[in-house]
């Protein structure tokens, strides 16, 4: 098995609060099956309520496939989610896992008291089975997705500042990669 990572960083002009109420909850779930129909036809939660053992069903658009991911960890004080695919997506190309990671840290300027920005870090971990091909690890990668949600950034938060950053997608990258 060979275990791989990788990893971004990206600022965006609100807080983390602001940030974390966002991905913190179901509402990147329904924002992306709204916003997002070229690359998923349906997000379906199909058990918990958002904390520590949810379970999405996620149909990708085009017939491209279905998977089930869990909430592995949400933890409201730091800040960090982890959502793990436990079912079809890129299981069934090679790997053995599939994480998300995504932790909002709020950043603070020296010269000011609080902040009206975060950063959003992400990180994929990943395992490739050893009978998979020997390209497998290729897969996983934060440039194509980036690079098209990018292109279709649309505010997502009361405030009209906070866009969605594809790397906390773990469902929209098992079809974009």
């Amino acid at each position: 098995m060979a275990i791989g990572q990788v990893s971004h960083e990206l600022e965006v002009n609100v807080s983390a609060s602001e940030a974390w109420d966002l991905y913190g909850s179901l509402e990147l779930a329904k924002f992306v099956e709204q916003e997002l129909p070229n690359l998923t036809e349906k997000v379906e939660l199909i058990q918990g309520d958002g904390g520590v053992g949810s379970i999405l069903k996620v149909t990708f658009a085009s017939g491209s496939g279905v998977h089930k991911e869990k909430f592995t960890k949400v933890d409201h004080e730091k800040r960090v989610k982890e959502v793990e695919v436990i079912e079809g997506g890129l299981l069934e190309l090679g790997l053995s896992l599939y994480r998300v990671r995504f932790e909002i840290i709020e950043k603070v300027e020296a010269d000011y008291s609080s902040s009206s920005c975060c950063i959003i870090k992400t990180t994929i971990e990943f395992d490739v089975k050893e009978d998979a091909a020997p390209n497998t690890s290729s897969l996983v990668s934060l440039s194509i997705p980036s690079k098209t949600l990018q292109r279709s950034q649309r505010p997502i938060s009361s405030t009209n500042n906070l866009y969605l950053y594809p790397g906390s997608l773990s469902f929209v990258f098992s079809y974009l990669i």
